[in-house]
This record gives structure tokens, C-alpha cells and sequence, in this order.
């Protein structure tokens, strides 16, 4: 295929979660996920009979969680939501071609579906750019190396640069203050209660940030920037980071989420709760914090419950995304951080820009 140098076609592509399309997706989909040896560190087959075991003792609750979403996830429309504007948004400036792709870890489209489309459609360079802001090798970590895997397959050898993450960059906290500002006052204007911003994020197992996962540490430096950012109009916010998710019998990251809400109750506390992980919304966003966590935080009597909505396509996150493809010019085989340069502690050995 005849490449023209004045205007270099670049891929550019965009890994999540992914999610069921359909009632009859649910356990597969689970599967998927716990075969995935970043999420269970088990050998085969000991791995495939335990996702095997827990996809099908967990399909029928988690049908339940999706049938109140229509029996499906609405990531992938999310997400191509995200794309398109992204793709505008990129070929907006003139200087080359972008075309946006979705890579999904669990389903539908599979990255090596997504290969199959980037290699017909020639690009020059590939930008690999994960809607996950923080690193952590269970989402960006798997997503890179099922990439690279599905990309060899393939026979795609342009070069490539990943992006890891991008937690402390200015657009991002901007984007999540713009976010957050109305919910913080709509508290004040429900209540007389001071609010209390919960940054939710996903959790983890403690055992994988002891083996070196950065992500906490990311989720703390990212919530810092947002709440420097909204305390120049409520000076003196009360804020916190937590965690919700959590499944099984391990010992996870905390505070919890669920923690947070009993407290906030017991201290008369409003609740303005982000979800600072998530840049689009689906189950743990539309179900458990909208439904679920509510539910929680009217029982145990908190006075106020705002959740505020993911980034989604809001323009400040997609010009931010846009300039992180700008930055991210391909040498081949490099992995940046948005700040081209490492930001995570020396004891976060799964940085994967510290080999």
C-alpha cells in the first residue's frame, strides 16, 4: 500500500474493560476476565477452572447488575462515543491522518480483531493510549501485553508508542474539577451539612500493590490535583480517596467505600462522590454507585448522596487525550508517561518505565 510522507497516517488505539453485550455474554465475559493471569496469578489450567468456577457462581448476580442496564454494558457505546470525538478532534489540526480504534480486554471488539482492522487500514505509526488514567498492571499492564501479542499475530510492525498513564496531568484535573464543581454545590444548596468529596475509585488486592502496582499511589497524586484545583472556590474541602468493588475473600486496598459512607453518616456528613478511576460510565458507575451505594447511604441516614458523572466525551478530557497522542510521536517500542518521565515511587517495581 502507497504511503504518502506528507501526510502520515497514525493508529491510534483505545484500550478498556469492554463488557457483555447481551444476557448470554455475561459468563463468558467473566471468564475471560478471570483467565486473564494479571487478574489470577494461577498457572494452567488451575486458572481456567477457577475462572471456569467463579464466572459461572458469579453470571447470575451479575445478569441481575446488567438487566438494569437493558441486560447489557454500555461501555462500548461509551467508548465510541469518546472515539469519534477524538477523531475529530485529532484531524481537526490538519497535520496527518488519525483514525481512532477500540481494543477491549474481555469483549467484544477483541484486540485481535482491532489488529486485523489497523493492519488494512496501513497506518505509519500507533499510538497505544488506555482509557484508564492510572497504571495498574491488572487493566493497562494486560491490555499492553494482549496488544503486543495480537499486534505480532497479526503481522503488525509499525512503530509504536505506549502510553502508560496519565494521573497528574493539568487537563485531566481540570476536566474532573469542571466535573465536580456543581455537585459540590448542589450539596451545599440540599444541605447545611459541610460535604465530604469521596474520590471512588476501583479496588485492588492488597497482595498485587505489594508486589509493586502503582496504582493507588496514582489515584492519590490525581485526586490531589483535583482537589487543589476546586479548593480555590471551597476553601478548606473535606476530601478523601476510597475504594469499591471489592470482591472475594483477599484483603484489598481500602478505605472502602462502604467504610466511608458509614462514617459520613455517623459524622452528619453530605456526599459528593466521584468516581475518579472510570472515564466512562457502565456498571460500577450506573449500578453500584448510582443504585447500590445510594441505597447504603440512605439507610444508614447520610443527608445528602450526589454522584457526579463520569468525564465521558466532555471536551477539556478529549482535548486532553488529543494532546497526549500530539506528544506521544512513535520512535518505535517506547512506553511514555504523560510527563515523559517517571513520577511513580521507586517502590513501584510494576512501573513499566522502570526497565
Amino acid at each position: 500500500m502507497e504511503h504518502h510522507n506528507s501526510s502520515p497516517k497514525t493508529a491510534i488505539i483505545l484500550f478498556n474493560l469492554g463488557g457483555p453485550d447481551g444476557p448470554d455474554a455475561v459468563e463468558p465475559f467473566l471468564f475471560n476476565l478471570f483467565n486473564d493471569k494479571a487478574i489470577i496469578g494461577a498457572p494452567q489450567p488451575v486458572r481456567w477452572l477457577l475462572a471456569k468456577l467463579i464466572s459461572f457462581r458469579r453470571a447470575a448476580v451479575a445478569r441481575q447488575i446488567y438487566a438494569h442496564l437493558g441486560g447489557k454494558s454500555p461501555l462500548l457505546e461509551n467508548t465510541k462515543i469518546q472515539a469519534a470525538a477524538l477523531q475529530q478532534n485529532l484531524n481537526s489540526t490538519g497535520d496527518g491522518s488519525f483514525r481512532v480504534f477500540i481494543a477491549m480486554r474481555y469483549w467484544h471488539p477483541f484486540s485481535d480483531e482491532t489488529a486485523l482492522e489497523v493492519r488494512d487500514f496501513a497506518p505509519d505509526k500507533i499510538i497505544l493510549l488506555p482509557l484508564y488514567p492510572h497504571f495498574s498492571t491488572t487493566t493497562t499492564g494486560s491490555s499492553f501485553a494482549d496488544w503486543r501479542r495480537a499486534a505480532k499475530s497479526a503481522g503488525l510492525d509499525a512503530p509504536t508508542n505506549a502510553i502508560c498513564c496519565y494521573p497528574v496531568e493539568a487537563g485531566l484535573a481540570q476536566a474532573m474539577a469542571g466535573r465536580i464543581k456543581p455537585g459540590l454545590e448542589r450539596a451545599l444548596d440540599e444541605t447545611s451539612a459541610p460535604p465530604r468529596l469521596l474520590f471512588s475509585a476501583h479496588g485492588l488486592p492488597q497482595k498485587i500493590v505489594d508486589k509493586g502496582d502503582p496504582y493507588p499511589g496514582q489515584i492519590e497524586a490525581n485526586a490531589a490535583c483535583v482537589a487543589a484545583l476546586l479548593e480555590t472556590d471551597f476553601p478548606g474541602l473535606d476530601w478523601t480517596v476510597c475504594y469499591q468493588s471489592r470482591v472475594g475473600p483477599l484483603e484489598w486496598i481500602g478505605p472502602s467505600l462502604d467504610d466511608e459512607i458509614e462514617r459520613a453518616a455517623v459524622e452528619g456528613k453530605a456526599l459528593v462522590v466521584f468516581p475518579i478511576a472510570f472515564v466512562s460510565e457502565h456498571s460500577e458507575t450506573l449500578v453500584e454507585l448510582d443504585i447500590e451505594y445510594a441505597k447504603i447511604a440512605r439507610e444508614k441516614g447520610v443527608p445528602v448522596y450526589i454522584r457526579v458523572s463520569t468525564l465521558g466525551n466532555d471536551q477539556k478530557f478529549i482535548d486532553l487525550l488529543t494532546g497526549l497522542v500530539k506528544k506521544a510521536s512513535p520512535d518505535g517500542g517506547a512506553i511514555v508517561s504523560a510527563a515523559n518521565r517517571r513520577f511513580c515511587p521507586d517502590s513501584a517495581i510494576a512501573c513499566p518505565l522502570g526497565f
